[in-house]
């Protein structure tokens, strides 16, 4: 893992950090064929992070998945929230890109720090439901515990030691963009 550069971006008024970090996997190819892009809804409230939790194979993941055909990253943060959380989300900051490379793939996650703003309906995928995801408000400090051992799944499964390992550096990342008495670790 290594930071490829960070961008000063300006909205308005703020000026907001946005990072961008490169994951080289170990069974990565020299170059890849295939990029999938994806975006992640980092939810906290009050010390308490919204995850999803997939029963069947005892997996955490931060909310969010593929970006759709004309869809911008924020609108897929909203509509993936909401299909598997229940929750309207304001999307206030993207706070990291991570490209992250596994055989032929580039996945490139963008990272939004959102806001609750109201109750939706969720819609999972069959796959989801197969997998019994299902949203789970944990501390943030535990959720940073569980994607903390990504390295002890390297020998079980690469797809979760990824997993985490992505999830570990998105909120580390997260954690640089909050003022330091605002978050309970």
């Amino acid at each position: 893992m290594r930071d490829i550069d960070d961008e000063e971006i300006d909205k308005s008024e703020d000026r907001i950090y946005m990072t961008k970090v490169e994951i080289l996997g170990e069974n990565r190819f020299e170059t890849y064929t295939k990029t999938r892009d994806a975006s992640r809804a980092v939810i906290v409230r009050d010390g308490m992070i919204q995850l999803i939790y997939e029963a069947g194979s005892d997996l955490w993941v931060i909310p969010g998945g593929g970006i759709e055909k004309d869809e911008t990253p924020e609108k897929c943060c909203v509509r993936e929230a909401e299909e598997e959380t229940g929750n309207l989300v304001l999307p206030l900051q993207e706070f990291t890109v991570l490209y992250e490379y596994y055989e032929e793939y580039c996945y490139i996650t963008h990272y939004f720090t959102c806001e609750v703003t109201g109750s939706g309906r969720m819609h999972p995928t069959e796959a989801e439901v197969h997998r019994g995801a299902e949203p789970k408000w944990i501390p943030l400090s535990e959720a940073m515990e569980i994607f903390s051992r990504h390295q002890s799944y390297a020998d079980v499964s690469e797809e979760k030691r990824g997993i985490y390992l992505r999830e570990y550096t998105a909120l580390q990342e997260y954690l640089k963009t909050q003022p330091q008495n605002t978050c309970i670790l």
